[in-house]
């Protein structure tokens, strides 16, 4: 038996890439899968079958499968997702925001419609198919597992990524504001910020000190997913996870040590000048 056994599993973006690797993962697991994915380019443009692709490799290999082919991005998009699960298997117990496209531009090059398309697949498809899945898991009042995708691009920044990595810096943020909120329905929220080898890094500057390093394919990221996604990840909410390869650690948010002003009126400019090394530096 699967640590996944009987549950119920959506993924976004599950036609390619990290997104396939899991859906095959938690397929093996024992879990039933939506495999969602329109087919598109890396830039968003056209539609495939992929979803199908992967569901007939699940169906082949002896697990439970189904397509859907929306695409991320909308309120009614992430509503007629959840809604596939429901129909399909009468339930939902996890769900994995996978999905994204790259659009990558220097800032002062990038157009609204290169920033608009990025943040509004990432982070608005994150939050929407997240709010969806909640109401849908704080009905069933068993409780649920939502894992989102950050990036480091987002977390430590990358040139030419300012739409994607801003998207990725939201997501981190959205994933431990709604582990916040949605503890009290026993929905645990989490996060991770993979580095794979997949057509998103392809022609990326750091693509190829990735293939150099070796190792670092889709199939190293799922187990992390898929431990998410176990019961045996009660109680851990909030977290990001890096995973590159063989090394898996956390993404956090800190404060350097800093420094007091003693002056009544507080701060001023010139003091703030004296003792930037202090403030700034840990």
């Amino acid at each position: 038996m699967g640590i996944l056994e009987g549950k119920v599993a959506i993924i976004t973006g599950a036609g390619r890439g990290i997104g396939r690797s899991h859906a095959l993962l938690f397929a093996r697991e024992g879990a039933r899968i939506i495999v969602n994915d329109p087919g598109c380019k890396r830039d968003g443009s056209d539609a495939g079958d992929t979803a199908d692709e992967v569901v007939k490799e699940i169906i082949t290999a002896g697990g439970e499968a189904i397509a859907c082919k929306y695409a991320v991005g909308s309120t009614e998009s992430a509503e007629q997702i959840i809604q596939t699960a429901i129909h399909a298997y009468g339930r939902i117990d996890v769900l994995v925001n996978n999905a994204g496209i790259l659009n990558d531009r220097t800032l002062l090059n990038m157009t609204d419609e290169e920033w608009d398309t990025v943040i509004n697949v990432h982070l608005r498809g994150s939050f929407t198919c997240l709010r969806a899945a909640a109401r849908v898991m704080k009905e069933q009042e068993t409780g649920g597992r939502i894992i989102n995708t950050s990036s480091s691009s987002g977390l430590l920044g990358n040139f030419g990524q300012a739409n994607y990595g801003a998207a990725k810096a939201g997501i981190y943020a959205l994933s431990r504001i709604a582990a916040m909120e949605l503890a009290k329905h026993k929905i645990c929220v989490n996060a991770i910020a993979p580095v794979a080898m997949t057509r998103m890094m392809e022609d990326l500057p750091q693509s190829q000190s990735v293939k150099l390093a070796g190792g670092l394919n889709p199939e190293t990221i799922s187990p992390v997913v898929a431990f998410l996604a176990s019961d045996s990840a009660a109680g851990i909410s909030g977290m990001t996870f890096g995973i590159e390869g063989r090394h898996l650690f956390i993404y956090r948010m800190m404060t350097s040590h800093g420094a007091h002003s003693f002056e009544e009126e507080g701060w001023t400019a010139s003091e703030i000048g004296k003792r930037i090394d202090q403030i700034a530096h840990w």
